[in-house]
């Protein structure tokens, strides 16, 4: 697409970052990565054929399409863009003209289409891809990609999104990605509080969780958590499935946001959140989402 289109920039080697980092390398992306722990950075590229980027500049004078996979939409625009915009020390004043832009963070939808305009002012053309299936699905490449954004642009990174997930969507225009996401996770978020409450409540009246599990995971009352975290991560004690109560907390924030910007029905999602901050409150953000079960059963 541009005359450095040759090397792919990969921003944020975290939880998630650095399978989908490693299935690029592992795929023969020549990549160029960079993140704001040094060390970190340093560990993946002694183990994977990567360039590090001294700074965020440097990445994207090398880069034709740049990555981001980062905790929220704030920080991808100060990595993109500068602090308040000022389009230093960022990535943006190295990509060419037709250079692409893909945030697979969890970012808000409204911020995302901000972010777009400042780029295409540039030239630079953006697409939101967040995912879903957590570290498990990240390593084995088989997350779901939801992308938002011009349907041809897609159509030229489909490439690259396909070493890292195995279903790939177009949910619509530039921010639709991202607002899915966040729609997702409410969902996901409702049915975890709701089985961790079924799971306590049952083994208070003196059933044994595990065949509360294994019922309802034949009945109608099945769902994510019940079929891959409760019994996994709740029950056995680990409580380390990957995916922050922080980050779970701060999905759900922007899943209201896009609810009542649309005027759209809201109050069980109202409620979610609150219990959601609470965890976060109490818990820290750096707590494992499946903690959810220690703080409800307290």
């Amino acid at each position: 697409m541009t005359a450095n289109s040759g090397k792919t920039g990969f921003i944020g080697i975290g939880a998630m970052g650095t399978p989908m980092a490693a299935n690029l390398a592992r795929a023969g992306c020549r990549l160029v990565i960079y993140d704001a722990d040094p060390d970190r950075a340093a560990a993946f590229a002694s183990t994977h054929e990567v360039e590090i980027a001294p700074d965020l500049a440097s990445l994207g004078n090398q880069c034709g399409t740049v990555i981001t996979m980062l905790p929220d939409g704030n920080i991808v625009r100060r990595v993109i863009c500068g602090e308040g915009d000022g389009f230093t020390n960022c990535v943006a004043p190295g990509l060419a003209a037709g250079s692409v832009v893909i945030d697979m963070s969890s970012s808000s939808p409204v911020g995302t289409r901000t972010l777009g305009k400042l780029l295409t002012a540039r030239g630079i053309k953006l697409i939101d891809a967040p995912v879903s299936g957590g570290v498990k699905r990240a390593v084995t490449a088989e997350l779901a990609i939801m992308v938002g954004g011009d349907g041809e642009v897609l159509e030229a990174c489909r490439p690259i999104l396909a070493k890292m997930g195995n279903q790939i969507f177009h949910a619509g225009p530039l921010g639709a990605g991202h607002a899915i996401k966040a729609l997702n996770n409410y969902v996901s978020a409702a049915g975890l509080v709701a089985a961790c409450e079924a799971v306590i409540v049952g083994k208070r009246f003196g059933l044994d969780p595990d065949v509360v599990v294994d019922i309802l995971n034949a009945s109608s009352g099945m769902n994510n958590t019940t079929k891959v975290k409760v019994k996994q991560f709740m029950l056995s004690g680990a409580f380390n499935a990957g995916f922050s109560t922080g980050l779970m907390a701060k999905d759900l924030r922007t899943a209201l946001e896009v609810a009542e910007a649309m005027g759209g029905p809201s109050r069980l999602a109202e409620h979610c959140v609150e219990i959601w901050n609470d965890a976060e409150r109490t818990l820290g953000a750096g707590a494992d989402h499946t903690a959810m079960f220690k703080f409800l059963e307290k």
